[in-house]
């Protein structure tokens, strides 16, 4: 049996084997903490309530199938140093975006944002810098082929390589680069949500 097979028959993921307990602790993690990140962001006072209502809703928002609206995580990616970050250009969306991506079932945002982190760009030595929550942001994704338009949902966390910087692009990306974060707040073409972070993150 070869490498491929054994991953296929292993069985489901492991966040997919939790007991309700469990998924109820998982949530009940996330609502505090959004409420920790309102604390801190009080311009982001109701943009937290409307990720805590969704947390709420019966249709599991943790699932990209929920169209009306799911669950994202992704990281804001910085250099052991804290001076650079990150960047995708997303193959899908044609824009340089932090990395990141569905829940597809996880609870668990600020470990999928380090799983997309790992997968995204390859880089060994990556580790959550805190588990609190970075940024929020509520974004629209534009109809794509049989896929309709909808919101993405995203928490973001702060993730920080140590092991390097030599990253390996992969199919999500048409390419990848290290860029300073006091460029990203500074260029007017950067995302919004993008130029937010950069400011917040050479606040600190």
């Amino acid at each position: 049996m070869n490498g491929d097979n054994e991953q296929y028959f292993s069985g489901p993921p492991p966040f997919m084997r939790q007991t309700a307990e469990t998924l109820a602790v998982l949530d009940d993690r996330l609502r505090g903490l959004l409420r920790d990140y309102a604390r801190r962001e009080p311009a982001h006072d109701a943009l937290a309530a409307e990720f805590g209502t969704l947390l709420d809703d019966p249709e599991d928002p943790f699932r990209r199938e929920r169209l009306a609206g799911h669950f994202t995580a992704s990281c804001w990616l910085v250099s052991a140093d804290g001076q650079r970050l990150l960047l995708t250009h997303h193959r899908k969306l044609q824009r340089w975006l932090q990395l990141g991506g569905h829940a597809d079932g996880d609870r668990d945002l600020a470990q999928v944002a380090l799983k997309e982190a790992e997968e995204e760009s390859g880089l060994s030595g990556l580790v959550l810098e805190d588990p609190a929550i970075f940024d929020l942001d509520k974004h629209w994704i534009p109809e794509r082929k049989d896929v309709p338009g909808h919101w993405h949902y995203d928490v973001r966390f702060v993730i920080r390589a140590l092991g390097g910087e030599a990253f390996v692009l992969s199919e999500e990306s048409l390419d990848l680069a290290w860029r300073p974060v006091t460029e990203v707040a500074a260029d007017p073409e950067s995302d919004e949500s993008m130029q937010r972070m950069a400011r917040r993150w050479l606040a600190r």
